[in-house]
C-alpha cells in the first residue's frame, strides 16, 4: 500500500521541481536576436526554438542542461541550476584551422605554438595574376619579396624568409605543398582555391624538424581536402587586362639624329656626322615618305597597348563517412603585348596556357585507418618570341630609328617574292627589331605529375593519442623547347632620285630563306620519390600536456639529362626528426625539436648533421593577476625559441661530391702532339675539382623573442625580433696564390654572416550589426644582414674590406659632379685607369686614398643593399549586406639600384636615346654639371659607366597593390537556379606607384629593359552551387 501511494504522488513532486526558464540568444559579435536557436533538454528529446525575436521559454528541472546549436554556430551546453532567465550569446563556428596551427609535420593548439609561425589567410592570397607569387610581397610578416619583370610565365617574385642571410649558393626558402618538396614555380602555379593552409616558418623552432633542408625557412602550403556533407561545387571565373604600369619615354626621331651628330662633334669637332641637314630636315617633314626617310617608333610597331588574360577554377567537394573528396580543376590563359601583324603564318605573340588539375580523396577504411590519395597535375604550354618578351623589349632599346624601315613594300622590281622585305642598313649587321620579333616563335612545354598515397593509423589500442602515418610520393617532371624560325632577307635603299621620287632597294644578302627551320633547345626529364613514416603521441594528464613526434624521411632524385657522370647518379638524402612538447595548464609551454640529416655531398665524417632547437612560451593572460587587465588585454603571449638549423645546398650543383675529387680526362687544351708534321695528338687531363674531405654544413643559430597581443578581443598583434649566425659558409679560398701551381680553385667552410630584424603584423575585426562588418590588417619587415668573415687580400684601405656591410651591399665611386671643362679634368686626379678620353661634361670622381689618382682602391660602399630591407603593407575590408570593398597598399624601403649606364649610354651601337637623357644632358651651351647625363659620345666612354653614385637611385616606394569592390546577390533571388552564393567583383591591381624615381617602375630596379610589371584591371564571378 505504501509503495502505491509512492508511485502516484512521485509524477506530482517531479512536475513540481521543474521551473520555467525564459531567455534570448543573441549572436555574440553583433548583438542581433537568433530566431531558430534549437534548444534541447540534454539526453531527451524534448526542446523549443528561439521565435522572431531570439526569446525561449522551457520547462526543465534544475539539474538538467540545456543544449543551444544553431547552423554556423557553436554549439553550447548550459547547466540550468538555479537560474530561471538566460541571456545566451553564441559565437559563429571555427574551423579546424582557426583552433589549430599548421606546424612541421603536424599541427598544434594556436595557444601552445612556440615557433615563429606566420600564417596566411588564402583569401588575402586571391590576386588577379596567374602567379601566385605575386601576392606575397606585403601580405606576409617575414617575407622580403618583390617582382623585377611582368613577362607572362617569366614573373616570378623573388622572395626571401626574413631577407637573405648568407652569401653561399642557396638563399631560397624551402617550399613544402603538402610535405613534398617542391619549387617557386610550381608555387607560383599554385591556385589560391585550392590552398587550405599557408604557413611561413621563420625560426629554428619551427624549421628545425626539416633539419638540413629548412635554413632559409619553410613555406609550407597544405591543399584542401574533402568534408562530410553533400557535394558543393565552387566556380571563378576571371577575364582581365593588363597594361604596362610605367613605360620607358624615347625621344623622337630628329631629336635622335641631332643628338647623335651632337655626340660626335662634341668629342670630335672634325668627325663626320651621322646624319645630314638634308635627312634631319626631310625626316622631320609629316608628309615626308617613310622608306626613304624612316622615322620608326619601334615601340609603337611592336607593342600593344594592353594584353588580355583568362582564368576559370572550378571544384568539388565533398563526402560522407567512408570518404571525402576535393577534386578541382583550373585553366588560366595569359597573352603578351606584342604587337604581331598578319604577314606570317605564325603568331609569336606570349601566349602562355596552364592547366591544373588536382583529386584529394580520404577513405575510411575503418575506425582507426584513413587511406588518402593526393594526384596532382600541371601542365604549361608556352608560345612566344624566340628570346622572350624582355629581349624584344632590349631590342627596341638598341635600335637606329632612323636607318631604315621596318620592311619595304613588294614593288615592280620584286613581284612575286615570297618572303618578307626586311630593311636594314649598310651591311646588313644592324638590328631590326621588327623582323627578329617576326622571324619565328619558340614553344615550350612543362609537365609535372605527382602521385602521392597516404596512410594514417590510429594506435589507440596500444596507448590513447598515438598515431602512425606513413606517406609514399613520385613525382615525374619534364620541359622541352622547340625553336622554328627563318633567315630573314635584308633590303636597303639603293638610289633615290629627290625630284622624280623615283627609288630602287637592293638585296644585302642572299642566305636568307622563304621557310621555316627546326631547332631543338633543352629537355629535362626528372624523377623524384620521396618517402615519409611518422608517429606521433599526444595526451593530457589533467592539467599536464604531453607530445611527441619521430619522422623519418628519404628523398631521391634522378636527372635524365644530368650532363655528366656524378651529376647522373641518384642524388639522395636522409633525416630523422623529431619534437618533444610540454604545456602545463594552458599557460606555460616548451618545445624541443632536432633534426638528424644524412647528406650526400660530404665525406663520411661529415654526412651526418645533428641540428636541435628549442623554445618556451607564456600565456601571461591566463594568470590570477593578469584578470583585471583582461578587458583591454584579451591575450597577452611571450615566446622565445633557439636553435641550429643545417645547409647542405651549398657552392655550385656541379660540384657534388666535395669529398670526391672530378677530372676531365679528354682536355684539349693540355693535348700532346706527336710525329714528324705534329699531325698526331692525345688529349690531356687536368682536374675539375680537387678532393676535399673538409667540407661540411652551413649552419644557422637562430634566435627569436616574440610576444602576441590581443587587445579589446578585436586587433591582434604579433611583435617579432630575430637574430641569425651564420657559419661554415662555404666559398672559394682567396689566400692560396696561383704560384702554388693548382689547377682548380680550392674552397672551404670559412665563411660567416649575421643578420637581424623585426617582423610585425596586425589584424582587426569588427562586426557592427549583422548587415555591416570591418576589418584592417598591416605588415611590417625589415631585415638586415651582414659579413663576419669574407676571406679577402687585407687591403689598405679599410673600406674595401666586405667585413661589417650588409650581404647585398655595393661597392662603387663617388661621383661628385661633372667636369665644368677639360682644363678642370687636366688638374684633377687623373682617371685614365678607366681607359677612355675624358673632359668637361664627364663624371668627376673622388680619390678617397688621395693618392692622385682614380683606381679600384676609391671604390667605397654605396648605398642600401640591392635587396629591400624593409618590406610593409597595410589594408582595410568592409562590407554592408552583399556589397563589399577592399583596400592593400603595399611598400618597400631600404634598397638602392643603378642605372645601367654602359647598356643605357644612346647612340652606341645604336642604342635609342631617353627622353629623359635629352632632357638633362651635359652640352657645350648648357654646361650643368649636376645634369642627369653626361656629355654625349658616340662611343662607350668608359668613365662614365661604372658603379657610382651618380648612377643610384633610391628603390624606395609605395604602390596601391590592390582595389576590390564586390556584390554578393541575394539568395533569395539565386536558390531558383540552385546557387548557394554568387558573386561578382571588379579588382585592380598595381593600379599607382608613388616613388621618388620617375623613369620608369621602380620595383624593376636595374631591370629597365625587361617587360614591364603590368598594371591589371579584373572582372570576375564566384558561384557556389547546392
Amino acid at each position: 500500500m505504501y509503495l502505491l501511494f509512492l508511485l502516484l504522488i512521485a509524477p506530482s513532486q517531479l512536475l513540481a521541481q521543474q521551473v520555467t526558464v525564459k531567455g534570448r540568444v543573441l549572436e555574440k559579435e553583433t548583438g542581433e536576436p537568433l530566431p531558430g536557436v534549437s534548444i534541447v533538454v540534454e539526453s531527451t528529446p524534448r526542446g523549443v526554438s528561439t521565435d522572431i525575436d531570439g526569446s525561449f521559454e522551457i520547462r526543465v528541472a534544475p539539474s538538467d542542461k540545456l543544449v543551444f546549436s544553431f547552423l554556423g554556430m557553436e554549439t553550447q551546453i548550459i547547466a540550468v541550476g538555479d537560474k530561471t532567465t538566460m541571456v545566451v550569446e553564441m559565437e559563429p563556428m571555427r574551423s579546424e584551422l582557426d583552433e589549430v596551427t599548421i606546424v612541421a609535420f603536424g599541427k598544434q593548439k594556436k595557444e601552445s605554438v612556440i615557433g615563429a609561425i606566420t600564417t596566411v589567410s588564402p583569401s588575402d592570397l586571391k590576386v588577379p595574376s596567374s602567379n601566385l607569387t605575386t601576392a606575397l610581397a606585403g601580405n606576409v610578416a617575414g617575407i622580403i619579396a618583390y617582382q623585377r619583370s611582368g613577362e607572362p610565365g617569366q614573373d616570378n617574385a623573388d622572395f626571401f624568409v626574413r631577407g637573405i642571410t648568407t652569401f653561399g649558393a642557396n638563399t631560397n626558402p624551402l617550399i613544402l605543398i603538402d610535405n613534398m618538396e617542391l619549387t617557386s614555380t610550381d608555387l607560383a602555379r599554385l591556385q589560391p582555391d585550392d590552398i587550405e593552409s599557408f604557413s611561413i616558418m621563420k625560426d629554428a623552432t619551427a624549421t628545425a624538424l626539416y633539419g638540413a633542408r629548412g635554413a632559409n625557412g619553410v613555406i609550407l602550403v597544405t591543399t584542401k581536402r574533402g568534408q562530410e556533407g553533400p557535394a558543393k561545387v565552387f566556380a571563378r571565373l576571371e577575364t582581365a587586362v593588363s597594361a604596362p604600369t610605367q613605360t620607358i619615354k624615347l625621344a623622337d626621331p630628329v631629336t635622335y639624329m641631332k643628338s647623335y651628330n651632337e655626340a660626335i662633334s662634341t668629342r670630335d669637332p672634325l668627325g663626320d656626322l651621322m646624319y645630314s641637314n638634308d635627312k634631319i630636315e626631310q625626316t622631320g617633314k609629316p608628309n615626308a615618305n617613310r622608306l626613304i626617310y624612316p622615322a620608326n617608333d619601334w615601340y609603337g610597331m611592336l607593342f600593344k597597348d594592353y594584353s588580355n588574360s583568362n582564368r576559370a577554377n572550378v571544384s568539388i567537394r565533398g563526402g560522407g563517412k567512408v570518404a571525402t573528396y576535393y577534386v578541382a580543376g583550373a585553366f588560366t590563359h595569359d597573352t603578351g603585348i606584342l604587337n604581331v601583324d598578319k604577314r606570317n603564318s605564325f603568331n609569336n605573340n606570349i601566349d602562355s596556357k596552364n592547366y591544373t588539375l588536382r583529386a584529394n580523396i580520404d577513405i575510411n577504411t575503418s575506425k582507426l585507418t584513413k587511406l588518402s590519395v593526393r594526384l596532382t597535375g600541371n601542365f604549361d604550354d608556352y608560345t612566344g618570341p624566340l628570346s622572350g618578351g624582355s629581349d624584344v623589349y632590349k631590342l627596341v632599346m638598341h635600335s637606329d630609328p632612323v636607318l631604315f624601315p621596318a620592311y619595304y613594300p613588294e614593288d615592280s622590281e620584286h613581284v612575286g617574292i615570297k618572303h618578307i622585305m626586311f630593311g636594314n642598313y649598310d651591311d646588313g649587321s644592324y638590328i631590326n627589331p621588327y623582323a627578329q620579333m617576326v622571324r619565328g616563335y619558340r614553344d615550350y612545354d612543362r609537365s609535372q605529375m605527382i602521385a602521392a598515397l597516404e596512410l594514417n593509423q590510429k594506435l589507440d589500442f596500444i596507448t590513447p593519442g598515438l598515431n602512425f602515418m606513413s606517406q609514399f610520393n613520385l613525382t615525374r617532371y619534364s620541359d622541352f623547347s622547340i625553336y622554328r624560325s627563318f633567315q630573314p632577307y635584308w633590303y636597303a635603299l639603293g638610289s633615290y632620285d629627290s625630284y622624280t621620287g623615283e627609288y630602287h632597294i637592293t638585296r644585302l644578302n642572299e642566305n636568307g630563306t622563304d621557310y621555316l627551320t627546326y631547332g631543338e633547345g633543352q629537355k629535362n626529364v626528372i624523377s623524384t620519390m620521396y618517402s615519409e613514416n611518422r608517429l606521433n603521441w599526444m595526451r593530457e594528464f589533467g592539467r599536464n600536456t604531453v607530445s611527441g613526434l619521430l619522422v623519418f624521411t628519404v628523398r631521391e632524385q634522378l636527372e635524365a639529362n644530368a650532363g655528366s657522370l656524378q651529376l647522373s647518379l641518384p642524388s639522395r638524402n636522409a633525416g630523422l626528426a623529431g619534437r618533444f612538447t610540454y604545456g602545463w595548464d594552458g599557460k606555460y609551454f616548451s618545445e624541443f625539436n632536432f633534426g638528424y640529416n644524412g647528406s650526400e655531398r660530404f665525406s663520411k665524417s661529415h654526412r651526418w648533421g645533428f641540428f636541435p632547437s628549442f623554445g618556451l612560451a607564456w600565456v601571461v593572460s591566463k594568470e590570477e593577476f593578469f584578470k583585471p587587465l583582461q578587458n583591454t588585454f584579451s591575450n597577452l603571449k611571450l615566446r622565445y625559441s633557439y636553435g641550429l638549423v643545417g645547409n647542405d645546398n651549398i657552392g655550385s650543383k656541379y660540384n657534388r661530391f666535395y669529398y670526391l675529387s672530378e677530372m676531365n680526362m679528354t682536355d684539349g687544351n693540355r693535348a700532346s702532339y706527336f710525329g714528324e708534321n705534329r699531325g698526331i695528338s692525345y688529349s690531356g687531363i687536368s682536374v675539375i675539382r680537387y678532393a676535399n674531405d673538409a667540407i661540411t654544413w652551413e649552419k644557422s643559430l637562430k634566435r627569436n623573442y616574440a610576444a602576441e597581443i590581443g587587445l579589446f578581443g578585436k586587433v591582434d598583434i604579433i611583435a617579432e625580433y630575430f637574430t641569425e649566425d651564420r657559419s661554415d659558409i662555404f666559398m672559394n679560398r682567396a689566400d692560396i696564390t696561383n704560384t702554388m701551381g693548382l689547377q682548380s680553385t680550392i674552397s672551404a667552410n670559412i665563411g660567416k654572416a649575421s643578420a637581424r630584424g623585426v617582423d610585425i603584423q596586425a589584424d582587426y575585426k569588427q562586426v557592427w550589426n549583422k548587415d555591416f562588418w570591418s576589418s584592417a590588417r598591416a605588415n611590417f619587415t625589415y631585415a638586415t644582414s651582414k659579413y663576419k668573415v669574407y676571406e679577402e687580400p687585407e687591403y689598405k684601405e679599410p673600406w674595401r674590406l666586405h667585413r661589417g656591410y650588409s650581404i647585398k651591399q655595393t661597392w662603387g665611386y663617388i661621383a661628385e659632379r661633372l667636369f665644368i671643362d677639360d682644363e678642370e679634368a687636366a688638374n684633377s686626379p687623373s682617371q685614365a685607369a678607366f681607359g677612355s678620353q675624358y673632359g668637361g661634361g664627364d663624371i668627376k670622381y673622388t680619390d678617397v686614398n688621395g693618392d692622385g689618382v682614380i683606381t679600384e682602391a676609391d671604390r667605397v660602399p654605396i648605398g642600401n643593399p640591392t635587396t629591400p630591407e624593409i618590406i610593409y603593407g597595410f589594408g582595410f575590408s568592409t562590407g554592408y549586406k552583399g556589397l563589399d570593398a577592399s583596400v592593400f597598399f603595399q611598400g618597400l624601403a631600404n634598397e638602392s639600384f643603378w642605372i645601367d649606364a654602359a647598356d643605357m649610354s644612346p647612340f652606341v651601337g645604336n642604342t635609342q636615346l631617353l627622353k629623359d637623357i635629352h632632357d638633362s644632358h651635359w652640352s657645350e651651351d648648357n654646361r650643368d654639371i649636376y645634369a642627369f647625363w653626361p656629355r654625349y659620345s658616340a662611343y662607350r666612354n668608359n668613365n662614365n659607366t661604372p658603379v657610382s653614385t651618380w648612377w643610384m637611385r633610391d628603390g624606395s616606394f609605395l604602390r596601391l597593390k590592390q582595389v576590390e569592390l564586390g556584390y554578393t546577390i541575394p539568395e533569395k533571388l539565386t536558390e531558383k537556379m540552385h546557387v548557394a552564393n554568387l558573386r561578382l567583383y571588379l579588382s585592380g591591381t598595381n593600379l599607382f606607384c608613388w616613388s621618388s624615381f620617375k623613369m620608369w617602375d621602380p620595383e624593376m630596379g636595374s631591370s629597365a629593359l625587361n617587360y614591364p610589371v603590368q598594371r591589371t584591371v579584373n572582372v570576375g564571378v564566384n558561384l557556389t552551387f547546392k
